[in-house]
């Protein structure tokens, strides 16, 4: 690589490239790999190396690791297969020459076997990476395709298992001596001890499952194998799937379903799923980045005759606390665009929409969007004041009443101010739903509040931005059990929080501290969706069988015995809720300027309780 001379610069590669797969003795072989891949991830465009062998290299090079075990067990060899795997991904990940020629080179049947699990995990993230890659360009799909069945099913396989298999292997692997020394090496690059193995093995196995779903994602845009994808029990473990805190930059599985919303068949297949449709509601009402994708694939499903009426009743009563958006995920007039899906046809079939809540909720849709609206839009200025400070005198009662734990009386109050208060006022109509929805938390009412909470974000603007809004969806969430969406909302609402005291003093900003109920939320919901949460689950389950079963030498120690027990304990009661550190007691938990979701981290806890505390 320092030859001077371009001419024997360019021989000298080439030749060691056609060597290199022949070498059986070459303990300095990895150091040319690892300095190979470094080189392909800083300079993928480059055309010197690809021009000159490297890919027929890497293929032979995995070819060899699989073929012939003697070999990879020397020298430090078992890493070879995963930096060549790598080297062909880093190189077609962006250039569509590059993954011709590699393509042209018989890359492509190494890579499926790596697939197949001829090694490991870890090879497997690498080769479906490149194998992404190759499928994602039009030039070298029908390549790739050739192999199309066997690839989908691979893919899906992956997907769907590969969370359980990370953590079998590795994660949950207790005995640390016991873990493959070259997944240590190959997570943490020789640096970090247990923590950044764990931390860095949870990224990677949620970028192969994303990987996986990013495969399957550019055969279903070219409607190809739908009938393997749209396999229904698939399709509800794709509905779950999302990239996690460590990967927040893909969509999980709903980016999948969106492409198959698309297409009759896979409209009609996504209809037919009752866990499918609820989940795909419960992320349109969420402060996920992905919302808006939730809400893409229900109007899809809603504006298809074939699947409209098998999936209104539950759609509808999630769509209509989303009537009012005004922007989301780039979009602009979302409500708008909502509430003519959901009342198209409403006036003209009526007599289709057999379901009496149905109904309510699409004249609600129209007396609000329609009727209301007509009415106020020519009311004089002196009408409105008039109307806004009855609302006030109407809100002022019904904050009354709260602090006398007059709940309902208030929540009452709460409900005629809002029927009275015009459209236009926004901001009051937001104090008056987050104020409501507290109400019915208070009254054990969690799927009215997780409403009311929606239609106060839904006015907001920006769209999710009302702080108690959101801690107080987060709560209705967490009652309800679904820990995402409550992870999300109280992630957000920290972040609103930060935003809010970014106008103070330098003094105040020194002194900002999260809330501790919201670490407290925070720290149990992390622990609830943790991405092996359901591996360790399976685990656990392994180990109440082998204690359930007679054999003469004890395998499980009583320490063990009592955390298998003490988990379950914790799965079955979900409200449960776990000890987390308070402020007072981190004061440098929080650094200045503004919380992400993925630079969140809790640290130490107690065993306090909370209980809803948020004024009104």
């Amino acid at each position: 690589m320092k030859e001077p001379n371009p001419s024997i610069r360019s021989n000298g590669i080439k030749n060691y490239f056609k060597k290199m797969p022949l070498v059986d003795e070459d303990q300095e072989l990895v150091l040319v790999l690892s300095g190979l891949w470094t080189m392909a991830m800083s300079q993928p465009n480059d055309k010197e190396l690809p021009s000159l062998g490297i890919f027929e290299c890497m293929a032979s090079l995995i070819n060899k690791g699989i073929n012939n075990k003697s070999w990879l067990q020397k020298n430090q060899n078992i890493y070879i297969p995963y930096y060549a795997a790598h080297i062909i991904g880093s190189y077609t990940m962006n250039n569509v020459e590059f993954a011709m020629k590699a393509l042209d080179c018989g890359v492509l049947v190494p890579l499926l076997e790596l697939l197949k699990g001829q090694m490991t995990w870890v090879e497997q993230r690498v080769a479906i990476r490149a194998i992404g890659h190759l499928a994602s360009y039009e030039k070298t799909f029908k390549g790739v395709a050739i192999y199309e069945e066997e690839i989908v099913k691979l893919a899906m396989k992956l997907a769907s298992t590969c969370l359980e298999v990370v953590y079998k292997e590795f994660v949950g692997v207790k005995g640390l001596n016991m873990r493959l020394k070259y997944h240590c090496d190959l997570l943490t690059r020789g640096v970090g001890g247990l923590e950044m193995e764990n931390s860095k093995a949870e990224e990677w196995a949620s970028q192969l499952q994303c990987w996986s779903l990013h495969l399957l994602n550019c055969f279903a845009i070219k409607e190809r194998c739908l009938n393997l994808i749209c396999e229904q029990n698939f399709l509800k473990e794709l509905s779950e799937m999302w990239g996690g805190l460590a990967n927040d930059t893909s969509p999980g599985g709903v980016g999948l379903i969106r492409v198959l919303c698309y297409n009759k068949d896979g409209r009609r297949c996504i209809a037919e799923s009752n866990d499918v449709i609820k989940n795909l509601c419960n992320l349109s009402r969420s402060s996920d980045d992905w919302q808006y994708m939730g809400t893409d694939c229900l109007l899809l499903l809603l504006a298809d005759s074939g699947t409209r009426y098998k999936v209104l009743e539950v759609a509808s009563m999630c769509l209509v606390d989303l009537i009012e958006l005004r922007t989301l995920g780039g979009r602009s007039n979302v409500g708008n665009t909502i509430t003519r899906t959901l009342l198209a046809d409403f006036k003209q079939r009526k007599v289709k929409i057999k379901n009496i809540g149905v109904q309510q909720v699409l004249e609600e849709i129209w007396g609000l969007k329609v009727d209301r609206k007509k009415r106020e839009q020519n009311m004089s200025d002196e009408k409105l004041e008039e109307k806004r400070v009855m609302v006030s005198l109407m809100k002022q009662q019904g904050n009354n009443s709260f602090w006398l734990r007059k709940i309902e009386e208030a929540m009452m109050k709460y409900s005629e101010a809002l029927d009275l208060c015009p459209l236009r006022f926004r901001k009051e109509r937001i104090v008056l739903y987050s104020n409501r929805a507290q109400c019915k938390l208070l009254l054990g009412e969690a799927n009215d509040a997780i409403s009311d909470t929606t239609k106060a974000l839904s006015l907001s603007s920006p769209t999710n931005s009302h702080a108690k809004s959101l801690w107080r969806r987060s709560q209705a969430y967490d009652m309800k059990g679904l820990a995402k969406e409550s992870l999300m909302d109280c992630i957000m609402f920290v972040n609103c929080c930060f935003k809010m005291n970014s106008s103070s003093s330098s003094s105040m900003k020194k002194n900002m501290r999260i809330p501790y109920y919201a670490v407290r939320m925070i720290n149990k919901q992390m622990e609830s969706t943790w991405l092996f949460k359901n591996a360790q689950l399976k685990a656990c389950d392994g180990v109440s069988e082998k204690l359930n079963q007679p054999h003469d030498e004890p395998q499980v120690t009583q320490k063990e015995k009592i955390n298998v027990r003490a988990t379950r304990i914790l799965l079955q009661k979900k409200g449960f809720i776990e000890g987390l550190s308070s402020i007072s007691e981190e004061p440098q938990l929080i650094e200045k300027g503004e919380i992400s979701k993925t630079k969140l981290e809790i640290i130490d806890r107690d065993s306090k309780k909370y209980v809803f505390t948020q004024t009104v």
